[in-house]
């Protein structure tokens, strides 16, 4: 017994030995690597650490007239994206039946081929273009011009003649809008145009 005793004593003084060795062997390393290399600035003869700080946006409360053009823009682009397409197909359609009665001159030959492309607009309009509130109503007039060239009462005074252009000019007047409103790309209709040309972007239609 006394004989085991001997090398257990032995074994744990061993044991003790290599843990000091190994924690000494680990202290070693670190003490060898401690060292953080930082860039450091000269402020009034002291050597400091300097950092560059992650960049802070900071949010300013909107004024009430901010909050107000931001309104109407958004309202004026939902419109847009609602009406452009309506604009974009009577358009193609409208210019399509210039370019017909260019070659007509008859009056009658005229009005028959109107009729029969009118049929054509109805269908693919009609029920869609109820649905409009006044305001996207104006702005699809504007679209209109945009497309054709040529603003609604011109085309429904060719297309109907003038009484009838002055009658719907008459109805728009009290709804608060204009038949014969124009379309200025580069003026009033500036901010509309960057919307349309959004529009035309997200959908690969071509101007």
């Amino acid at each position: 017994m006394q004989h085991r005793s001997r090398y257990n004593f032995f074994g744990a003084g061993l044991f003790t030995l290599c843990c000091i060795f190994i924690a000494g062997k680990a202290g070693a390393q670190y003490a060898a690597n401690d060292t953080i290399l930082s860039t450091a600035v000269i402020y009034m003869g002291d050597t400091i650490e300097a950092k560059t700080l992650q960049p802070v946006t900071l949010f300013n409360k909107e004024s009430r007239a901010q909050a107000n053009a931001r309104a109407e823009w958004t309202r004026l682009r939902n419109a847009i994206y609602v009406t452009f397409p309506y604009a974009k197909k009577a358009g193609l359609v409208m210019n399509d039946i210039n370019a017909h009665l260019v070659n007509v001159s008859n009056k009658e030959e005229r009005k028959k081929y109107i009729k029969s492309r009118e049929k054509e607009l109805k269908k693919e309009f009609a029920d869609p273009l109820m649905n409009l509130s006044v305001y996207q109503g104006k702005v699809l007039m504007k679209l209109i011009n945009r497309e054709t060239g040529n603003n609604c009462y011109e085309i429904i005074k060719e297309y109907k003649g003038g009484f009838i252009a002055r009658f719907y000019q008459t109805v728009a007047f009290f709804f608060g809008s204009n038949l014969k409103q124009p379309y200025d790309k580069n003026g009033d209709e500036a901010e509309m145009e960057k919307i349309v040309k959004e529009v035309e972007r997200m959908y690969g239609y071509r101007s």
